[in-house]
C-alpha cells in the first residue's frame, strides 16, 4: 500500500534531502575539527564556537565560515615547510649558499660544508 503512494519523485527528493544532511553534518564536523585545530583562538573562543555549532549548526557553520580569519591559510603552509633554523627551506638556503659562493663570499669548501649541514638539519 506504502509503493502504491511513495512515487519515483518521492524517492528523489528524499535521496536529495538525506544526502543534503549528510553535507551539512560533514561541514559542521569540519568545521570543529578546523575550530579545534586553530592556534589563534583561546580556550573560551574554541568552547565558544563548539557550542554556536552544536545547538545551531546552520547558522553557527555560515558564521563560522564567513567570520574565520584566512590567517589558518598561512599557519597551514609555515607548518608543512620543512623546518630549518633560519625559517628557510633547504632549497631557499642552498640557492642563497650559492648566490653567496658566486660573489665571491664564501670559498668551494665553505660552499660544500654549509650545504652538508643545512641538508642534514631538514
Amino acid at each position: 500500500m506504502l509503493a502504491s503512494t511513495f512515487t519515483f519523485w518521492d524517492v528523489l527528493w528524499s535521496m536529495i534531502v538525506f544526502f543534503a544532511w549528510v553535507m551539512v553534518i560533514a561541514w559542521v564536523i569540519m568545521l570543529l575539527i578546523d575550530n579545534f585545530r586553530r592556534s589563534d583562538h583561546s580556550g573560551w573562543a574554541k568552547a565558544g564556537w563548539a557550542v554556536f555549532l552544536i545547538f545551531l549548526p546552520v547558522i553557527g557553520a555560515i558564521t563560522y565560515t564567513v567570520a574565520r580569519p584566512k590567517l589558518e591559510e598561512q599557519a597551514w603552509a609555515t607548518s608543512n615547510a620543512p623546518a630549518t633554523g633560519s625559517g628557510q627551506s633547504v632549497a631557499q638556503q642552498i640557492s642563497h649558499l650559492s648566490d653567496l659562493r658566486a660573489q665571491g663570499a664564501i670559498t668551494d669548501a665553505e660552499f660544500d660544508e654549509l650545504k652538508k649541514k643545512a641538508i642534514a638539519a631538514a
